[in-house]
């Protein structure tokens, strides 16, 4: 114990983004955008669609490199050690990326075997895994018989069930209904008791909710980031800065 925390001592960031651009032909996506996040911190990422929050999070998981920058992963380049840094890494995408001829056992064994987990240990992880995100009484099923719900939360399951130190959820409540946001909202306050969350959204209340702190991109650019201590104020500043645009 004392060992691991001394390891995570070495790096004062959990993710530090350095100068962070990402363009696509003539689109800049991303805009030198700059960031440094504690350990064990809860991040709601905000913004319209198209602010530039999914090919954020694409640059952190390693899916996607930045056409200038650098970013740092526990203070390791995810470009010049991606393969030790994902194992760090759970990524949820816009789209679940399920296997939906298999059963969702099957499925998570398999994001195990991905990620190396020890054969010791799968049972247990997967196990843990389903009762966060409510799937234990689902364990059979075919993946592409289930609901679009309970497909969202399978793809929060596969991102969750090696324990990854960070933990990356586009647009995570897609598809849920009240009673399964509200797990959501507990569970990824769970999350941040052993992992740094960065999640995003473009609904406010939702990001208010779990978020310790909140960071808003508009046009690709970072147009705020502070503490979530007042939703009121964020509500007039989100209405300042993305609907009525940055001056």
């Amino acid at each position: 114990m004392l060992e691991s925390l001394s390891k995570q001592n070495e790096h004062q960031f959990a993710i530090e983004i350095n100068n962070v651009s990402r363009v696509f032909a003539e689109h800049i996506a991303v805009c030198d955008l700059n960031l440094q996040i504690p350990h064990n911190q809860v991040i709601g990422l905000l913004g319209l669609n198209g602010a530039g929050k999914s090919t954020s999070l694409q640059m952190l998981a390693g899916t996607l490199a930045p056409s200038i920058g650098n970013i740092k992963i526990l203070g390791q380049d995810i470009q010049q050690h991606a393969e030790k840094v994902k194992k760090d890494i759970g990524y949820l995408p816009e789209v679940p990326p399920v296997y939906k001829e298999q059963t969702v056992d099957d499925y998570l064994n398999f994001i195990c075997t991905l990620y190396s987990v020890e054969k010791s240990q799968t049972s247990e992880l997967v196990q843990k895994a389903k009762e966060q995100c409510g799937l234990t009484e689902i364990s059979t099923r075919r993946i592409g018989n289930l609901s679009k719900g309970y497909q969202q939360r399978i793809g929060i399951a596969q991102a969750i069930v090696h324990q990854p130190k960070i933990v990356i959820l586009d647009e995570p409540t897609v598809g849920l209904d009240p009673q399964q946001l509200i797990s959501m909202r507990e569970m990824v306050r769970g999350l941040a008791q052993h992992s740094t969350v960065i999640f995003s959204s473009h609904i406010l209340s939702e990001v208010c909710a779990v978020a310790d702190r909140i960071v808003m991109l508009h046009e690709g650019k970072l147009v705020h980031d502070g503490p979530n201590d007042n939703q009121k104020n964020l509500e007039d500043l989100f209405s300042q800065i993305i609907l009525k645009g940055v001056s």
